[in-house]
């Protein structure tokens, strides 16, 4: 917390500090791009949304974080941490999400859709992030927006752009066409099993473009393509209490850690080990901290 100065009694003499507008404006390490939402399970509703958990994930790791994101007045602002920097697109709905399950398998439809991300709506000073997740869920985030940051690496969780939404809301799978020019500029792509079913081929063709791919497959763990090659990743046993958001967890700590170690099999080891803390509580409360996963993490080698 910044300090506070004392307007009681005078400190004739004092010297103020000198205020420094370029650490006011500095971009911070870690940018998401996505709607956050309000997803129904049940009879309960809460918040949510990939770049929203992709954004906790890189502030629980002690990045400093920034959010884009569009929503109406009736999304909870307080529920994010307060040191996560927030610029939001003014929208008349926030995107909800209707869940349940059918045969073990998750059914959705779309109850009201906040504003489309493009590239106007990034802050000049966010351009300079190093790390920048784009996380659509809804097809809402413009794809040209991964060319803003050019000296920044560039992922894209790509769930939102592989979703058709019909007339009565319903959430279907739908081929994604326009994905070259993306993958000309990102450096990971991420996807899950869940996202990809039908378009198997295209999926390998996409994670051997793309310098550093991840496909993630729930308990079975996840494939990690570096230069196009393949290789597993083991999963790591977790309680499952509740899978929202595993992959963005996911995701975020890959970017994180790479950027930190330099080692694509490493930062997807602790990706895993993340993902799955993550699936052991309610929400976001149990992704992990620096500590958190560094403890994990060591567990997860020895029993390899």
């Amino acid at each position: 917390m910044p300090a506070q100065s004392d307007s009681g009694g005078g400190s004739e003499g004092a010297i103020e500090a000198p205020f420094d507008l370029g650490a006011v404006l500095a971009a911070p390490d870690f940018v998401a791009i996505g709607h956050v939402t309000l997803d129904r399970v049940g009879d309960l509703t809460r918040p949510g949304g990939a770049a929203l958990y992709g954004a906790i994930t890189a502030h629980r790791l002690g990045l400093s974080v920034g959010l884009l994101t569009s929503h109406a007045d009736d999304f909870p602002l307080d529920a994010i941490p307060s040191q996560i920097e927030v610029i939001t697109r003014e929208a008349r709905q926030t995107t909800r999400f209707e869940h349940h399950y059918e045969a073990g398998a998750r059914v959705s439809r779309v109850r009201g859709r906040a504003l489309p991300l493009t590239t106007a709506d990034v802050p000049e000073d966010w351009r300079d992030a190093p790390l920048v997740l784009l996380a659509p869920v809804i097809d809402e985030v413009d794809p040209l927006l991964a060319a803003e940051f050019t000296d920044g690496a560039v992922g894209a969780a790509a769930q939102g752009w592989l979703r058709a939404v019909g007339r009565d809301g319903a959430v279907g799978p739908r081929a994604w066409e326009s994905s070259r020019p993306l993958l000309d500029k990102i450096q990971a792509l991420f996807l899950s099993r869940e996202d990809v079913r039908g378009h198997e081929a295209a999926v390998v063709e996409w994670l051997q473009y793309v310098p550093l791919g991840v496909l993630t497959a729930d308990r079975d763990g996840a494939l990690l393509f570096v230069n196009g090659d393949r290789y597993e990743v083991r999963p790591r046993p977790a309680a499952e209490s509740d899978p929202t958001g595993a992959g963005d967890v996911f995701a975020a700590t890959f970017l994180v850690e790479y950027q930190r170690v330099g080692d694509p099999w490493l930062a997807a080891a602790a990706a895993a080990c993340a993902g799955s803390l993550s699936v052991e509580g309610e929400g976001w409360a149990t992704v992990p901290d620096r500590g958190r996963l560094a403890t994990t993490l060591k567990e997860y080698e020895r029993s390899g």
